[in-house]
């Protein structure tokens, strides 16, 4: 589009001022076909049309960091804006990044922008160009979503003033260039906007990349502390972690309930396809990308496809065998497995169990599917997953399994339309192990406590326990099972407790992040909670085992409630940087427990997290949660 012709005067005139730029080799170009939402990139640079050593500002223009503002709303937004400067950087499909290759000298203003134009740009990247417009915070979640919003100028009118302009420098996250904060998101706001809270790049991650929206970013010695993701997306810390926090024994950074590791930067996949890592890769050039924002996080969008070097992970060393006296007890989140599934997920899932787990007595299975898979039909029995999963040890090796659950009620359990997920348990009796009988419970009888002269039995066996609570409305219900072990009574509880989906996101607007889920996942650990002290109630040391997919950290409030006076959270005696069994954007976390009573737990001999799922590539693994696997000595 044109502007008007007084206007086109002055410009021309100003272009026999501007530089004499030379083409950059920077960055070489992108060794892959772009996103189908962008056009194609070019990293090189038209000869140069302008003629002098350096930029001169424009007279009477808005500049971009006014534009930009300290803060996440532009003090100009809904205001028209004139000759705004810039140079481009990366051109899409509906706009253009620019930056201002004279910034000022406030750091917590941004000197990028994207102008919005709706459709291919006529523009090319190292173009100098002048914009008028109007400012416009765009909201990518949807008029008010939870997120963040991005300045841009929309309705442009643009002027190409000089071709082939040196590319303004990226500004380097990490040693050499602006440190990010390393445990504080933002605690400037008390559950309102960010907006509101004092806006303070130097200590909140929030605000620190709010500062440098829609510039070009590098990153120099990346590792990598999450594998490729199913949305192609990679967390990495710069610097190989040089100012990170507390990395783990394996290369991921570990969340804790006072760091949540604002450090970590999410590569996407817009511009570039994005190779498979896994974690603890190294990336061996510099990341150069754009600072964007979508669903909830700041995102570095490289416009070349970054280079690593692979780290050679591998699946966690096997756990030591176990002698007569001792019985092994693992949970393990399956992640919506089926009859009707890959053979080599089953395959994958054996070797698990009896090479690198050495076959425990008992294992709770989480997100175990009816045996249709996610086909709706009215069945929801699971009988053939569970029966292959068993035949598939046996053919790895492994000792002869029987397997419990209770088919849920249709549709009442959550997860995958059709899937009916359930939790069940696997157990193996050739090592003292007995199953204790007794009636099997149904999806919708709770099952009760009885009191035989001082030691505690189940009305029903499996049972599940107050399945009709509301506290377990559209979420799996709990599953209990009495034992015996060298004639001592055994009582597992496996449970998967609501997912923490609809949370509010770390970097989303409101801050500090609401905790929607949090609130059902208590009253489902009151209700376990109630039922734990009802046995200890009749046997002060009945041997309970209360574990599976919490979704939720050690600190939370679920798990202290769960926890109390009357069990202990086995992941909780290892080491920081082994507490991990999934990772979240890059965050290593614990989602998956062991609870023991004080009794048992008095015959605790090791506790390990077996990391062979949530480190690597997503298609190279069975489930996105790794196992946890406890041993305990009855001598």
């Amino acid at each position: 589009m044109k502007l008007n012709r007084s206007f086109r005067a002055i410009c021309i005139l100003m272009i026999i001022f501007l530089l004499a730029a030379c083409k950059t080799d920077q960055q070489p170009t992108p060794a892959s076909t772009p996103a189908q939402t962008v056009t194609e990139i070019s990293t090189e640079v038209p000869e140069p049309t302008a003629t002098k050593d350096e930029f001169v500002e424009i007279p009477d223009g808005d500049k971009i960091s006014e534009i930009q503002g300290a803060g996440h709303i532009s003090p100009f937004e809904g205001l028209e804006v004139q000759n705004v400067f810039g140079i481009v950087t990366v051109k899409r499909a509906n706009g253009f990044y620019m930056q201002d290759p004279n910034p000022d000298s406030d750091l917590a203003t941004s000197e990028g922008i994207f102008v919005l134009t709706r459709r291919i740009p006529k523009v090319e990247r190292g173009d100098a160009v002048l914009v008028n417009g109007k400012v416009d915070e765009f909201n990518p979640a949807g008029v008010g979503g939870n997120s963040l919003t991005i300045t841009q100028i929309t309705s442009p009118e643009y002027e190409v003033l000089s071709t082939g302009n040196a590319i303004p420098e990226a500004t380097v996250i990490g040693i050499g260039g602006r440190i990010s904060p390393t445990e504080v998101i933002e605690n400037d706001v008390d559950g309102s906007a960010a907006s509101t809270g004092v806006f303070d790049p130097e200590e909140d991650g929030l605000d620190f990349y709010e500062s440098m929206e829609s510039m070009l970013i590098q990153l120099n010695d990346a590792i990598a502390v999450s594998a490729t993701s199913k949305y192609k997306e990679i967390a990495v810390v710069p610097d190989r972690g040089a100012n990170a926090g507390v990395l783990s024994v394996r290369g991921g950074i570990i969340l804790q309930e006072t760091d949540q590791n604002p450090e970590r930067v999410l590569l996407d996949d817009t511009f570039i396809m994005m190779p498979a890592v896994q974690v603890g890769d190294i990336f061996v050039e510099p990341i150069i990308g754009i600072l964007d924002y979508t669903f909830g996080n700041f995102k570095l969008q490289p416009i070349v496809k970054p280079k690593f070097e692979s780290a050679g992970l591998e699946e966690e060393v096997p756990a030591p065998e176990i002698s007569e006296t001792q019985i092994a007890i693992a949970t393990y989140n399956v992640e919506n497995l089926d009859a009707e599934d890959n053979p080599k997920r089953l395959e994958n899932l054996a070797h698990h169990i009896v090479d690198l787990m050495r076959s425990p007595d008992i294992i709770g299975l989480q997100e175990i599917q009816d045996n249709d898979g996610i086909l709706d039909t009215e069945s929801t029995a699971a009988d053939q997953t569970f029966q292959l999963i068993i035949d598939a040890i046996s053919v790895a090796g492994g000792p002869e399994y029987h397997f419990l659950n209770i088919d849920p009620v249709r549709h009442k359990d959550g997860g995958e339309p059709g899937g009916n997920i359930q939790v069940g348990i696997l157990y193996r009796t050739d090592r003292g192990l007995t199953f204790s009988g007794g009636t099997p419970g149904d999806a919708e009888t709770p099952v009760r406590i009885i009191n035989s002269g001082g030691n505690p039995s189940l009305s029903l066996n499996p049972g599940r326990i107050d399945p009709q609570n509301l506290a377990f409305f559209d979420s799996r219900k709990p599953l209990v099972a009495e034992f015996t072990f060298n004639g001592e009574a055994l009582f597992i509880v496996v449970n998967h407790l609501n997912s923490k989906s609809g949370d509010g996101a770390l970097f989303g607007d409101i801050q500090p992040p609401f905790l929607e889920s949090e609130i059902q996942r208590t009253t489902q650990a009151q209700v376990l909670k109630l039922f734990v002290e009802d046995l200890l109630a009749v046997d002060p040391n009945a041997n309970i085992i209360v574990m599976g997919d919490m979704n939720d950290f050690p600190w939370s409030l679920p798990m202290k409630t769960l926890e109390g006076d009357v069990l202990v959270n086995l992941v909780s005696t290892l080491a920081i940087s082994e507490q991990y069994t999934y990772i979240y954007d890059g965050n290593s976390q614990v989602l998956d427990h062991i609870f023991a009573s004080k009794n048992l737990y008095a015959a605790l001999e090791s506790v390990n997290i077996l990391h062979v799922n949530c480190e690597f590539y997503y298609r190279d693994r069975l489930s996105d949660h790794d196992p946890v696997l406890a041993v305990f000595d009855f001598k």
